[in-house]
């Protein structure tokens, strides 16, 4: 019987390696046990292995979504687009910036609409001291395209360059003279790539 061919005690960037490895030839065994391991860098790439190879069992990613490691929550939540089953909503509250932002991102891509997550997302969209949670959570609320999330969108236009470019863009699914007002001051807009995103969505005059 062949053996798994993790061997967790070698050094750490060669069991990191096994579990990326194991994922790409079906190696279960190998990758549950790097599920285990103490190297958070090794726990989160047994989580896109086991994912690879359709082995992620959904108590497994929500075991993840609450691992003590920045770097595990942020691959669980990236894994949760996708899985009904496992919300990543609880993350949209995290202590970590990074992991806000990654929450943020996957709840925009989740098919199914979290309860309460527009909301939320409005909240950082407008008060969150990070200006790329700010910027993925305005990304979100324009791939949901809810109508709650719209007033969230408008307000992010005015916000600091990268923010409104994306903010600009999140208006796409929606329409009415709020929004083509802040399509016109957005072509009006010091950066360029917030007046040609104003400018496309606007379309011809």
């Amino acid at each position: 019987m062949n053996e798994p061919a993790g061997d967790f005690s070698r050094p750490r960037g060669r069991s990191r390696r096994d579990a990326v490895i194991a994922g790409h030839v079906g190696d279960a065994a190998t990758a549950e046990a790097a599920f285990g391991h103490a190297d958070p860098r090794v726990r989160a790439s047994a989580l896109g292995a086991l994912d690879r190879m359709g082995a992620l069992r959904d108590e497994e990613l929500r075991e993840a979504l609450h691992d003590p490691s920045p770097k595990v929550r942020i691959r669980a939540a990236a894994l949760t687009v996708g899985r009904i089953g496992v919300s990543p909503f609880h993350l949209l509250d995290d202590p970590s910036d990074d992991v806000v932002e990654a929450a943020a991102w996957a709840c925009g891509e989740r098919e199914a609409e979290e309860f309460g997550a527009v909301t939320r997302l409005g909240e950082l969209a407008g008060e969150h001291p990070n200006p790329l949670v700010r910027e993925a959570a305005v990304a979100a609320l324009g791939a949901i395209g809810h109508p709650d999330g719209l007033a969230a969108i408008l307000a992010a236009t005015t916000d600091r360059v990268a923010v409104r470019r994306r903010a600009v863009l999140a208006l796409a699914p929606f329409e009415g003279p709020e929004v083509d007002a802040a399509l016109r001051r957005a072509s009006q807009d010091r950066d360029w790539q917030t007046r040609d995103a104003a400018e496309l969505l606007a379309g011809p005059d």
